[in-house]
């Protein structure tokens, strides 16, 4: 989620852990925020470029953009950045990275529809992070991980008796889920001093000289594209990674971070369906009741509203 996974929320005056029926306008703002974070997975598996090249330039394309908006915003902030700030933004940054380098390159392996499926599975990985370090996590998050574990078994089962090399593309997205999930457990730690526009800068920037060295080691083409590349790589940066996560950020003033985690799951309905129209990616009926069961354990994690787990917009 895709995802993409970035900006973390300002804090809310709203309870984290509240369900209520959000502001008409909110509803509005978080279905366009769905459908631009959903075109994340169609348009990387639509591009021919390498995918750790997609997976770098997204990260320059939004820190250039996103560095710039806090040279306005918080010059002083961001220039004064150090000690833990920004050793814990940096290590965000770093994770952030490796997330793209798993995740983008899983859609080469697996279709969209498994890919943003496994990837969404980060507040499972959340969890799981935040019970090692002693936290409390919730019965019911106990049952949603459970049940989203069955689902990510079936849809891998089902994947490899379909394509063995399909389960490359699912270890890859469920390495992206599990990085996902340490970016956000780190982003936390930098997200209580930190403003928005000056983490989500960073970390962006970092994340794309992280994944540098392992473009040149392997020899990536770093350019030489064709056109429709570079577009589709402006849409991706502009699409799921600002418009959508600046909109969430926008309503997670107004409403609880509860009802717009539940919202962001419809990414992979929306990944799926656009996959399918644009690019004839049309999942085996077999995989359903495995999407069913990720969705369902998803939701059960999220509604538990322990605000001991770490919880963000999914990085995709």
């Amino acid at each position: 989620m895709t995802q993409d996974a970035v900006p973390a929320r300002d804090p809310a005056p709203v309870r984290a852990n509240a369900v209520a029926r959000p502001p008409t306008t909110d509803l509005v703002l978080m279905s366009v925020a769905v459908l631009a974070i959903s075109t994340s997975g169609p348009i990387i598996a639509a591009m021919t470029a390498p995918a750790l090249a997609i997976a770098f330039w997204r990260g320059v394309f939004g820190g250039g953009l996103t560095v710039g908006w806090a040279l306005v915003r918080q010059r002083a902030e961001l220039l004064s950045l150090r000690g833990e700030p920004l050793k814990w933004t940096v290590v965000a940054g770093v994770l952030l990275g490796a997330h793209f380098a798993t995740w983008v390159p899983s859609l080469r392996f697996t279709s969209v529809a498994a890919s943003t499926a496994l990837v969404a599975t980060q507040p499972v990985w959340a969890a799981l992070m935040a019970r090692a370090q002693g936290r409390h996590v919730a019965r019911q998050a106990w049952v949603g991980i459970a049940v989203s574990l069955a689902g990510v078994l079936v849809l891998t089962g089902v994947d490899f008796s379909i394509d063995p090399q399909a389960l490359v593309g699912d270890l890859l997205a469920l390495a992206g889920a599990v990085l996902a999930a340490a970016y956000v457990t780190a982003g936390e730690k930098a997200r209580a001093t930190v403003s928005t526009p000056v983490y989500t800068g960073v970390a962006y920037s970092v994340s794309s000289l992280a994944i540098l060295p392992v473009c040149l080691l392997l020899g990536v083409a770093m350019g030489g594209y064709s056109a429709r590349d570079w577009w589709l790589l402006v849409a991706l940066t502009l699409g799921a990674q600002l418009v959508g996560h600046t909109l969430i950020n926008r309503v997670l003033r107004t409403t609880p971070a509860t009802v717009t985690s539940l919202a962001i799951l419809f990414e992979m309905p929306g990944a799926t369906l656009i996959a399918a129209l644009w690019l004839g990616q049309v999942p085996p009926l077999a995989i359903v009741p495995a999407l069913v069961l990720l969705f369902a354990g998803l939701v059960l994690v999220i509604r538990s509203g322990d605000r001991d787990v770490p919880s963000e917009t999914p990085p995709v």
